[in-house]
């Protein structure tokens, strides 16, 4: 034990100690994601790690795509990286889709830890609540319906591909697609991602239903477990859900109609190929980033779609990102709303807080924001056509992973800022939510001023 310095004031100790823990959350988080695409980039810089030689970038842009969930590549997954390698790739899938704060949160309460009130306020941050009380609860809940989901997956696809590929083959093939699916990652061992199964209603449906359930909300899914009946549920789970289903249904059939004359795409399949095709297609770009059909084969109008459908995302507190569904269903309520000239934004019979449509107004004018400085960097520095540019960025900001054949392409210029928009997108909307919702009052009022708008 050091000797106590009497020349050390109690006020610069107690100062000190306030500093030491007046650390906001979204730093540890950002912090904490950074760690973990720095311990990635290091195991898959490794010599037994690939194939062929790799570079410091390739490695960091492979880990963060893993960390972020998103699934560009600029490595081929399946033939670049030994088995080590790909396991170390889908160990970051698995730790960064459910949030390192999940694995750290279980951990500690596993061996008995009480967590302290900046620790829970850490962990109210990752997990979007606003009761620390709920904080542990659903740190438990996500990992336990996390495994058993995965564990259904995984037995499932074993057995799809067990004539095809053999039982270890298929197993191994099972527990990477798996997790890449669960998490919406989009990684995948084949370099065609899954072209090789657009008419394999089994893999299609399996992969599909896994990246669904991912992309919903791990709050919908204890909802739904502790509910159990529609009409107990909340009303963010019934919006989440009813969105969901209806901008699938929406992206299905406006992609089967778009590309059914499309001679590279669902032109030369059967209507049962079609429709497979045409589902999945619809439902991976909510950041799932897998694909049956060539990406860069696809029109104009349903590529604009699916940027569309990649902006908007998933559920809040799930393994997907972009915009997510709460927040557009809100801009869509609110400009319903003024339209209307009514004074309340209301859904599902209840009104939303203005503090809500704030929110969700601003987080989509920084998420626009982002987009564009990106798509502006991009075309700056690349030459590739325009239409790919926003793809791409789209893409890397709401961490999908889909692609029209530009990453592959990128200058090093390119590669650093795409691995900026990857963690942005998976840590920034939890930066923002944080201030955002931190209230700051302030006791001065201004008077009104009249500003033309429109």
């Amino acid at each position: 034990m050091k000797p106590w310095d009497p020349h050390v004031s109690p006020y610069k100790l107690s100062a000190a100690k306030k500093y030491a823990f007046n650390v906001s959350p979204p730093a540890v988080l950002f912090l904490g994601f950074i760690l973990l695409i720095a311990i990635g980039s290091l195991l898959l810089k490794l010599p037994f790690a690939t194939h062929a030689e790799t570079s410091w970038l390739q490695s960091i842009f492979t880990a963060t795509s893993a960390v972020t969930v998103t699934g560009l590549v600029i490595l081929d997954t399946g033939t670049h990286f030994t088995l080590f390698g790909q396991i170390v790739i889908a160990l970051l899938i698995q730790i960064g889709g459910l949030s390192f704060m999940t694995f750290a949160i279980v951990a500690a309460l596993s061996l008995g830890t009480k967590l302290g009130i900046g620790q829970q306020m850490i962990a109210q941050e990752a997990f979007n609540q606003t009761s620390l009380e709920k904080v542990a609860h659903t740190a438990k809940y996500v990992l336990i319906y996390s495994l058993f989901i995965e564990l259904i997956g995984f037995i499932a696809l074993t057995v799809i591909w067990l004539n095809d590929l053999g039982f270890g083959k298929a197993a191994y093939h099972a527990f990477f697609y798996t997790i890449s699916s669960f998490n919406n990652a989009g990684f995948a061992l084949n370099s065609n991602s899954l072209m090789h199964y657009f008419d394999n209603l089994s893999v299609n449906l399996v992969i599909t239903a896994l990246f669904i359930i991912g992309g919903i909300g791990f709050l919908v899914l204890i909802d739904i477990k502790t509910q159990k009946k529609w009409r107990k549920l909340s009303v963010n789970s019934k919006i989440v859900l009813i969105s969901t289903l209806i901008i699938n249904l929406f992206g299905f059939v406006l992609i089967w109609i778009l590309e059914a004359g499309n001679p590279a795409t669902l032109g030369q399949l059967s209507i049962a190929d079609q429709a497979i095709a045409s589902w999945f297609q619809a439902v991976t770009p909510r950041t799932a980033g897998f694909n049956t059909l060539a990406i860069e084969e696809l029109t104009n109008a349903t590529t604009t779609l699916m940027i569309l459908l990649m902006f908007i995302g998933g559920g809040s507190l799930s393994t997907a990102s972009g915009l997510k569904i709460g927040t557009f269903v809100v801009l869509i309520m609110a400009t319903y709303t003024f339209l209307r000239r009514r004074d309340d934004v209301v859904i599902l019979q209840r009104t939303i807080p203005q503090q809500q449509v704030m929110k969700a107004l601003a987080l989509a004018i920084v998420s626009i924001t982002i987009i564009f400085i990106g798509i502006f960097i991009l075309t700056a520095i690349e030459k590739a056509p325009f239409i790919d540019i926003v793809f791409e960025v789209v893409s890397a900001l709401s961490t999908v992973g889909l692609s029209r054949g530009l990453t592959a392409q990128l200058s090093m210029g390119g590669e650093i800022l795409i691995i900026f928009m990857m963690i942005v997108g998976r840590v920034g909307p939890l930066t923002f939510a944080y201030f955002l919702a931190t209230p700051k009052k302030k006791h001065i009022k201004y008077a009104n001023a009249d500003i033309q708008v429109g």
